[in-house]
């Protein structure tokens, strides 16, 4: 097991309706710096497919297109023991800062978490306050690598079409 951090900022503005929660970042993101950097991943393409537009390859333009639609990221994790980039292998996880987060963000509507992971986690070491007004929604994961409850590309788009309801 090795001990992870994850260096990658909240992607977070006064804009901010939906936020979208990974786990933690595998690898490939980690070492590119990047949301999302594997190339097989559906994250990119899934959004690219909601807004009706083609996904630039510059990292730069991409966050400046969720920027411009009101979408943020983060991780549900800020540091963990892994094995490779699988989520299933996390262990002794420390969550990120949510109560600075959403204080500082108050006009977050919509929290979606990419997998199973991304939730478990928020769920286990923050809570879902639903007093709070904010929408918490547990959303297929991204994730190229195949899992039990595997869905098509199509499927996933629709259901990740909620993001839309938040952004008009």
């Amino acid at each position: 097991m090795e001990l992870i951090q994850n260096i990658l900022p909240p992607i977070v503005d006064g804009k901010t309706k939906v936020l979208i929660l990974g786990s933690m970042p595998g690898k490939q993101s980690l070492e590119k710096q990047q949301y999302y950097g594997n190339r097989r991943n559906h994250f990119w393409p899934i959004i690219g497919k909601l807004l009706a537009i083609d996904i630039q390859e510059d990292y730069n333009e991409r966050i400046a297109l969720l920027r411009k639609h009101c979408i943020g990221l983060w991780d549900s994790i800020e540091s963990c023991e892994r094995e490779g980039s699988l989520d299933a292998t996390i262990k002794n996880e420390i969550p990120n800062n949510f109560s600075e987060l959403f204080k500082k963000y108050p006009q977050i509507q919509l929290v979606l978490f990419n997998g199973g992971k991304s939730f478990d986690v928020f769920k286990r070491h923050i809570g879902l306050q639903v007093l709070d007004g904010r929408a918490y929604k547990k959303m297929p994961s991204t994730s190229p690598i195949p899992g039990k409850n595997i869905k098509t590309f199509d499927e996933k788009v629709e259901i990740w079409s909620i993001v839309l309801d938040y952004l008009s």
